[in-house]
């Protein structure tokens, strides 16, 4: 037997009992339905031949039998149970249930890994359930939809990046408005190499701050996932383009990826170098994703009235500054998130849409330089926070 408890605002009926049938040979399943305000109990045999049951709580009746009737599916998963390093990465088992009303369920052919996703693994980034399911960005197909949508069919090619996060396994349910259509000149595991880390780049160059031709900017990071976007897209808009990397082999690829200079940051101090770069005058515009180990010295490198855009933190939280620190040169401080710039439908489907078409038509060059199975995630997480990758991660299911 199984118990169903309903409290419905302006209903009197709150406690409903199912007792399936054991087989095809009996009568049909039996409801009680328990009135709490005379505590008198009623046996319906058939929720069709009782008129006195309202149509909300046969509904309710209906979903629960066809609920008890379903078998559970499982799929495989990486779960976080507790805060830490990639240890804590655990591959198990869960439970996957039907997509509701406005949802579909995907199974994913590739899941990118972003620098987010350890934020979140170590506690920097509070995620809303423990133990939770990480990742924020995927690619792949739809094996069902929820009643009375329209609009996406089984079979079709999503991405998403941004919420709802739980990427990381074989299969997910997702709110139907937070996927975008791929278009078939985009293969799967260069869209989920490119989708959370390609709106990014879009929203920072073109919106954050607007890059247009004539000016410099610095970013820092260049040859990361998202950096050599960055460095990519800001060399398609005409800009002269600075980039710090960690090592030479890091420099080689910034600079085939647009990066006019290239400063390789372990050797040379990144602030004297932009100044000689600008003869003194400064850059418009840093993207900073470093955080606490450049913080101060990229609101050295800009120019009065210039821009830091600080969206991330690999290397630590940066020190608090004082608003009097921005006084000298009235310097733009902002800390962006891409969830605030793809809020709408519409901001979802321009931003994306823009990431594809320039993908498509080479302006970006998309590098997916590492690629590890689902289940080794841990050592994936490892290798991009100790700075041994480049380039796009791939999550292979």
């Amino acid at each position: 037997m199984s118990l169903l408890k309903l409290g419905f605002y302006n209903q009197r009926f709150h406690l409903l009992r199912f007792i399936p049938p054991q087989s095809s040979n009996v009568s049909p399943p039996t409801f009680w339905v328990q009135n709490l305000t005379n505590n008198n109990t009623t046996n319906h045999s058939s929720l069709s031949y009782t008129p006195r049951i309202n149509p909300v709580i046969a509904k309710a009746l209906r979903t629960e039998a066809a609920a008890t009737a379903q078998p559970i599916k499982m799929v495989k998963a990486i779960r976080v149970h507790q805060l830490g390093g990639p240890q804590v990465l655990k591959w198990e088992d869960v439970e996957l249930g039907e997509p509701r009303e406005g949802e579909i369920r995907i199974k994913n052919k590739a899941i990118g890994l972003n620098f987010i996703d350890i934020y979140f693994r170590k506690g920097v980034y509070k995620a809303a359930t423990m133990p939770f399911t990480p990742g924020l960005e995927a690619v792949g197909e739809v094996t069902a939809v929820g009643p009375g949508l329209t609009g996406r069919k089984v079979g079709d090619i999503v991405a998403y990046a941004g919420n709802p996060m739980g990427s990381y396994a074989e299969e997910q349910i997702l709110p139907a408005d937070k996927v975008v259509p791929v278009p078939p000149s985009v293969d799967p595991i260069t869209a989920a190499s490119i989708m959370l880390k390609g709106m990014t780049a879009q929203f920072l160059v073109r919106r954050c701050f607007k890059v247009e031709s004539g000016h410099t900017v610095l970013v820092h990071a260049a040859a990361g996932g998202v950096g050599s976007l960055l460095c990519q897209w800001a060399n398609a808009l005409g800009a002269t383009v600075i980039g710090t990397v960690s090592t030479k082999e890091k420099a080689a690829q910034a600079k085939e990826d647009g990066c006019h200079h290239v400063i390789i940051y372990t050797e040379e101090d990144f602030v004297s170098r932009v100044n000689e770069m600008t003869s003194g005058k400064g850059v418009e515009v840093v993207y900073d994703s470093v955080g606490k180990n450049t913080f101060e010295g990229s609101l050295a490198c800009l120019k009065p009235r210039g821009y830091m855009v600080s969206f991330g933190q690999s290397s630590g939280t940066p020190d608090p500054v004082p608003l009097s620190a921005l006084a000298p040169k009235s310097l733009f401080l902002t800390r962006p998130s891409m969830m605030q710039y793809t809020s709408t439908r519409d901001e979802l489907l321009e931003t994306a849409g823009e990431v594809f078409t320039n993908v498509a038509s080479r302006v970006l060059r998309v590098r997916v330089n590492h690629k590890y199975p689902l289940s080794e995630a841990s050592q994936a997480h490892a290798d991009l926070e100790n700075r041994r990758t480049t380039g796009s991660i791939v999550l292979i299911p």
